[in-house]
């Protein structure tokens, strides 16, 4: 059955590969290659993955990672594209729709808005309310440390606090482009911030995402 979450999947695969494994993204320093290698081992290597939530265990799934990054490109992106092991609990389409849609939403768009003249892509309806949902589950916890108040405004749905605060400011935009914002993504996110210049300013500096 195809879901947002394994089309997403494909379309990241798909972007890995047209981007080569050298090409840059939205994750600091990380290239195409790291970029897959993280896709990979937090899938298929839970003992490594704890360290990418668990700051003290990082040391190991840096590690890890690195070691997983050298794998031949194409070996690599093939196993993004094919998922998770049979024991993994993603392998059930409601755990991957609740734990993974924003995830490859996200890394495709690392791939996609790190290179020049990209354009923002025409969302289906079927993932935007699957980002909608997992954005209203997953907000307080992505802006716990924003230093203002934030409410998001999606486009044609209702607004929500995601943290409360003085003075608040509001972001308005499309449900993808509120994901990335919240994703630590904010120099990247077609967005509008209504609020005061400076609080608005702060809250793009903001450090955001897990």
């Amino acid at each position: 059955m195809s879901t947002p979450a394994s089309r997403e999947r494909r379309q990241l695969a798909d972007d890995l590969l047209a981007a080569g494994p050298d090409a840059p993204t939205l994750c600091g320093d990380w290239t195409a290659r790291d970029l897959a290698a993280h896709v990979v081992i937090r899938e298929r290597r839970p003992d490594a993955a704890v360290g990418i939530l668990v700051g003290a265990l990082s040391g190991y799934t840096d590690k890890v990672q690195a070691k997983t990054a050298d794998d031949d490109w194409g070996d690599l992106v093939e196993r993004v594209r094919s998922g998770p092991p049979v024991w993994s609990p993603t392998r059930i389409d409601k755990v991957d729709r609740a734990v993974n849609t924003i995830e490859f939403f996200v890394h495709t768009e690392d791939i996609r808005r790190a290179a020049d003249g990209w354009t923002p892509r025409d969302l289906d309806a079927e993932l935007e309310n699957d980002l909608a949902a997992a954005l209203a589950r997953a907000a307080k916890m992505l802006t716990k440390s924003a230093p203002t108040g934030v409410t998001l405004a999606p486009d044609g749905r209702e607004p929500f606090v995601a943290h409360e605060g003085e003075p608040t400011v509001t972001v308005r935009g499309p449900i993808g482009e509120l994901v990335l914002f919240v994703y630590g993504r904010q120099d990247h996110a077609l967005v509008e911030i209504d609020g005061t210049d400076d609080a608005a300013a702060q809250l793009r500096a903001a450090k955001f995402g897990i």
